[in-house]
């Protein structure tokens, strides 16, 4: 309401002047403030607005065509401004200097993202993908690879015998750019197809792991929502990839086409995992959705762990149980029934002291489970799911952010946080420590197997990725 309908020379406000402020008000184009909420519609409104509006600006040009020099004028209130061809000549020259500092600093990083190396049959290209690039190491100004000294990717073996310190570098070293330093996430995965799937903001990056080199990506096409987990089927080349926004999409990589997507989660999807055609998908809500992707209706069945985030879910190697760990240190084991309801209760609900995101089966022993604890705990354990009792347990004094299991040499693998960032292999059943692998500057947050057991791809916080030879 405007302030002049309530002066004295206008008298009292009518209802009907009340009225037509009220209307007026609601009308009105302005965005209000205090609202909370704003709608995927008026986002897309406002940005469309707020883009016709930029491009129907009109540059100013302070410099006349006939070359006069702009003076001094005056206006009403005797504030004179003072804008010469000098003076802005000036800035201009400012301007362009700073600018073209910047692109030279742009240009020396991208210099120094070399070729790593140079095998026997072949040297490695560099990806023509700008978020993934081989690292050379050479003078490098990266901040997972500074100074670039020769012993950084070390490995410590430990013999019953003797302590001996071995030089290990990785095959490959990898720049990544766009890496979301989230412990609650899963974006790596590695299918039998040898292809490697890293999850990049709102892409997610097909690694060829024989070629070396970047092949496909899968983009959402949207700066509003991220990818937050994604999982290969265990046979063939589809894609399931979660979002931020609760949704889960299937990809074909061979053809290049998204086959399908599928909604249901109010939440970022943080984990997956297949069993034949059910792709089964946990949220931070806490449920669990059940996906059949053979039929219209893939939704089939929800599982409730009591609304907490889930970060990790694995089906067991014979596919009859299903394990989840949440963020409030919960893993529950549920039975192989897809067309569960929220009221199914897990088969056995066992605490940890922090978050369980850590976690995988025995490919050996259907019924072996290896989970780790987060920040808090710090501890491995190796549980019999049959019985409910653990199996072994080794303190390792940091952060578990990833694991899996070495069938070649019946070993486990662990991805560490602080204090050393390191990888970690233990033998098992014992669970000692036989080696140690440095060389990240930042937690390990995902590891991936090769197909044929013999390379181990690493993904830590300092936005390097790495490839090593284990066996």
């Amino acid at each position: 309401m405007d302030l002049k309908d309530l002066t004295p020379d206008s008298g009292k406000p009518t209802y009907s002047r009340f009225k037509s402020c009220i209307v007026k008000k609601l009308t009105s184009s302005v965005p209000v403030a205090s609202s909370p909420i704003v709608t995927r519609w008026q986002q897309t409104h406002a940005r469309n607005h707020a883009e016709q509006t930029f491009t129907e600006c009109q540059p100013i040009n302070l410099f006349p065509a006939d070359g006069s020099e702009l003076v001094p004028i005056k206006n009403s209130t005797n504030e004179p401004y003072i804008i010469t061809n000098a003076t802005a000549r000036c800035h201009e020259t400012t301007y362009l200097q700073g600018r073209n500092k910047r692109r030279a600093e742009i240009a020396k990083k991208q210099k120094c993202l070399t070729q790593l190396l140079m095998l026997q049959e072949g040297g490695f290209g560099i990806p023509e993908n700008d978020s993934i690039k081989i690292c050379g190491n050479t003078e490098c100004i990266w901040k997972g690879c500074q100074n670039g000294t020769p012993n950084e990717f070390t490995a410590h073996r430990v013999s019953t015998n003797t302590e001996t310190f071995i030089p290990l570098e990785p095959e490959v070293r990898l720049h990544i750019t766009g890496l979301r330093n989230d412990y609650y996430l899963n974006i790596l995965d590695w299918n039998q197809e040898n292809l490697i799937a890293v999850a990049l903001g709102s892409a997610a990056h097909i690694w060829n792991g024989k070629t070396h080199r970047s092949t496909e990506r899968v983009n959402l096409n949207s700066s509003l929502k991220y990818i937050s987990s994604v999982a290969w089927i265990k046979e063939g080349t589809c894609l399931a990839v979660g979002t931020s926004d609760g949704e889960v999409q299937l990809w074909d990589i061979e053809t290049k086409k998204r086959l399908r997507n599928m909604f249901g989660h109010l939440s970022v999807v943080g984990a997956m995992s297949w069993n034949h055609h059910i792709l089964s998908s946990g949220s931070r809500l806490g449920l669990i959705h059940h996906h059949d992707v053979r039929i219209s209706q893939h939704h089939v069945g929800t599982l409730c762990h009591k609304k907490q985030s889930i970060c990790s879910l694995k089906w067991s190697t014979n596919n009859k149980l299903l394990a989840s760990g949440s963020s409030d240190g919960l893993l529950n084991i549920w039975p192989n029934d897809p067309g569960a309801t929220v009221h199914c209760k897990p088969l056995k609900a066992i605490p940890h002291a922090s978050a369980v995101k850590a976690m995988n089966w025995c490919p050996w022993q259907s019924e072996i489970l290896a989970t780790g604890g987060g920040m808090k705990d710090g501890f491995l354990h190796v549980w019999d799911i049959s019985t409910g009792k653990i199996i072994e347990t080794r303190d390792t004094k940091s952060q578990i952010c990833s694991l899996f299991w070495l069938p070649k040499t019946n070993e486990l693998m662990t991805g560490q946080g602080l204090p050393k960032n390191q990888m970690k292999i233990w033998k098992y059943p014992t669970l000692t420590n036989s080696t140690d692998l440095y060389g990240h500057k930042g937690r390990v947050l995902n590891i991936a197997l090769s197909p044929d057991h013999s390379r181990i791809f690493s993904l830590a916080a300092d936005g390097m990725a790495c490839v090593w030879k284990y066996c």
